[in-house]
């Protein structure tokens, strides 16, 4: 009955290049960083697949029997081919995929990886490096009784009502919102419509409406618009960089650094975030 094909185990073969230019299984053992003892059985296991004897012992060390030196040019291939193929993906210049979740937002300007709040436990194995506090302005027209100001204190804005239709119920900015709005009193107005920054803009221009917006969104121009910093204290929403730890991408561990050089610390003197964030940023 014919032999059937066997699926060499590369770390077989290795092994068997290995100990034919070490002579020992001692050497060879040291040079592949393994024990002895394996080495010996991943010759054994290639033999077997082989179906042949490729060494014989001796005093002086191991000596290629005849089997062993017809398959020792293959062999040498079969690795020289396999580190090209790692050598090839190892070094191959991958782009880092990054997202955000708007361009008009600050986070933009950080890479232009993902950035958000995280705000609690993280799904899926994420990994998280906290990346910059970023303050939240008041943004009113130019007739509204704030609007001269160069500054708001944040217990003038207590009792009013702030309108954010881009506060999705289950997300983590409207989770920040409402954490904001318990701590202040101010209530957050989430009624529609929600047809993106151009008309949000416009609405708070045209009336009496006052919104929130980070300090370094790109808003739409608006003659009629007014951004003001909130003050004593000044609300910050926490940025970080979120990456999955099977991420080994060269330019990832760069980009992490970059982020953790340029943070500033969380200061509750004059400043204010979550309960929930205040751990992350502080230090």
């Amino acid at each position: 009955m014919e032999r059937g094909a066997a699926d060499l185990d590369l770390g077989t073969v290795r092994a068997f290049v290995a100990v034919t230019e070490e002579r020992y299984f001692s050497e060879a053992a040291a040079r592949l960083g393994i024990s002895q003892q394996a080495v010996s059985k991943r010759i054994a296991k290639l033999e077997s697949d082989l179906g042949a004897r490729l060494f014989a012992r001796s005093r002086s060390g191991t000596d290629l029997t005849e089997d062993g030196r017809a398959f020792l040019h293959h062999a040498r291939a079969l690795v020289s081919i396999a580190d090209q193929a790692l050598e090839v993906l190892r070094g191959r210049r991958r782009a880092l995929r990054a997202d955000v979740l708007d361009t008009r937002l600050a986070s933009i300007d950080l890479i232009r990886a993902a950035f958000a709040r995280v705000g609690g436990a993280l799904e899926e194995d994420l990994r998280h490096v906290p990346a910059y506090l970023e303050p939240v302005h008041l943004l009113v027209s130019r007739d509204h009784p704030l609007a001269d100001l160069r500054k708001v204190e944040m217990e003038r804005l207590s009792g009013s009502t702030v309108w954010m239709p881009g506060n999705h119920p289950e997300s983590e900015w409207a989770e920040f919102y409402r954490s904001l709005s318990a701590a202040f009193d101010i209530r957050i107005d989430t009624s529609g419509p929600n047809f993106g920054w151009d008309y949000f803009v416009e609405e708070i221009g045209s009336g009496e409406r006052i919104g929130f917006v980070g300090e370094r969104c790109r808003l739409p121009w608006h003659p009629r618009t007014v951004q003001i910093p909130i003050a004593d204290p000044a609300p910050l929403y926490p940025w970080s960089l979120l990456f999955h730890p099977r991420n080994q991408h060269p330019v990832l561990a760069r980009l992490i650094r970059f982020v953790a050089r340029d943070l500033r610390p969380f200061d509750p003197r004059h400043q204010w975030l979550p309960d929930l964030d205040r751990a992350a940023f502080s230090g």
